[in-house]
């Protein structure tokens, strides 16, 4: 009955629309853990399980006089995720703060919904548009095109790797190190398993940074653990995170028993990892690291279902955000990227998040004096 029953999972797996899978079972088999690699790890690793530091984006300007009367529309993949909403909902106070009035539009993941949010902000005059974290400008270019001529500057957030050429209809970006991130997953995949990860990767290649965070996982586990390998990755476009991820790391786990992380490369996605490991039977032989650090996952480590997020404060990236997009707007050289550090959450430091975990917690709160003597208004 249990070889029945993989056979079903097996097939409706293969039968998902919308999910792309790739086996890699042979990455590293005949390898053996190499104590060299993981210390090599460990090291990598070392300065992001440090408190983050503050560093100035550049030169300080009255963000109150340039923000005056303006606004901006943000325009995130997809109003379903909290990462998203949480960054958008913190922009919003932080923005007001200066006389940005700051909107959200709202959408459902679809790059029509996208351009029509580009299309509202034409009409009503926004000064900025935002494209946050996963909006591909080249699916909506006529939208932004007309934004540009009728004097909106388009911009993204917390969406280009440093090594990607923005799009050259866009004003400016500000972009993440997601290659990093993917080099920090697989050192603490190394070091979690002693050098012998069997590594289940969930992602969204229609996220172009998708693609330079695999590179990094790849290269850095090459690198650093010849006995490690990704035994499948499964690809799902975030409009169908809800229903096709959970069945899908399901049908893995069966399939695969030797699993012992799971990565979900954006961390909106455990919402539905997580029941698929519990439904499983491998909460306790499975690791689930991830990256952004929003609450909701932060909580999850606290209660033992994920153990370790690359966070990123959601409230410091609204406020990095606000600068460099105010920068561009009144003229002044923007940062060439968001520059909110990493910051390695798991048992050990999670507590400092809050319970529940907040936005703006764990992270230290030297950004915000940092910000206000940017802005002058200290």
């Amino acid at each position: 009955m249990r070889g029945y029953l993989g056979t079903l999972l097996i097939g409706a797996a293969v039968m998902l629309s919308g999910c792309g899978e790739r086996q890699a079972a042979t990455d590293g088999a005949a390898a053996k853990p190499d104590a060299a690699g993981v210390k090599r790890a460990e090291a990598f690793l070392a300065p992001y399980r440090a408190k983050p530091v503050f560093t100035p984006l550049g030169e300080a300007f009255d963000a109150r006089a340039c923000a005056a009367g303006k606004s901006m529309v943000s325009i995130p993949n997809n109003s379903a995720n909290p990462f998203l909403k949480g960054i958008i909902e913190r922009m919003t106070v932080a923005g007001g703060g200066l006389g940005l009035k700051v909107r959200e539009w709202q959408n459902q993941g679809q790059p029509n919904d996208w351009a029509q949010g580009v299309d509202y902000a034409v009409r009503t005059k926004a000064d900025i548009v935002d494209l946050i974290s996963g909006i591909d400008p080249k699916s909506i270019e006529p939208q932004i095109q007309r934004a540009k001529a009728a004097g909106v500057k388009v911009m993204t957030s917390h969406f280009y790797d440093p090594s990607q050429a923005q799009n050259p209809n866009l004003s400016s970006s500000l972009t993440v190190g997601f290659g990093t991130a993917g080099r920090i997953l697989a050192d603490w995949a190394t070091v979690r398993t002693a050098g012998a990860a069997h590594i289940l990767v969930i992602q969204s290649d229609e996220v172009p940074p998708t693609g330079p965070m695999i590179d990094g996982l790849r290269q850095e586990l090459a690198a650093n653990c010849p006995a490690c390998r990704i035994v499948q990755q499964i690809n799902v476009g975030f409009a169908n995170w809800p229903t096709k991820i959970q069945p899908s790391v399901q049908t893995a786990l069966l399939a695969h028993p030797d699993i012992n992380v799971i990565i979900p490369i954006y961390d909106s996605m455990s919402q539905f990892v997580i029941p698929a490991v519990n439904a499983a039977g491998r909460k306790e032989q499975v690791r689930i690291g991830t990256f952004n650090g929003t609450p909701f996952v932060l909580d999850g480590i606290a209660r033992g279902d994920v153990d370790m997020d690359i966070g990123e404060s959601i409230d410091w990236i609204a406020y990095a955000t606000i600068d460099g997009h105010l920068r561009d707007l009144c003229g002044l050289k923007s940062p060439a990227a968001l520059n909110v550090p990493f910051y390695m959450i798991d048992k050990t430091n999670v507590a400092d998040a809050g319970s529940p975990a907040s936005y703006d917690k764990g992270y230290g709160d030297a950004y915000v004096a940092g910000f206000r003597k940017l802005w002058k208004l200290d």
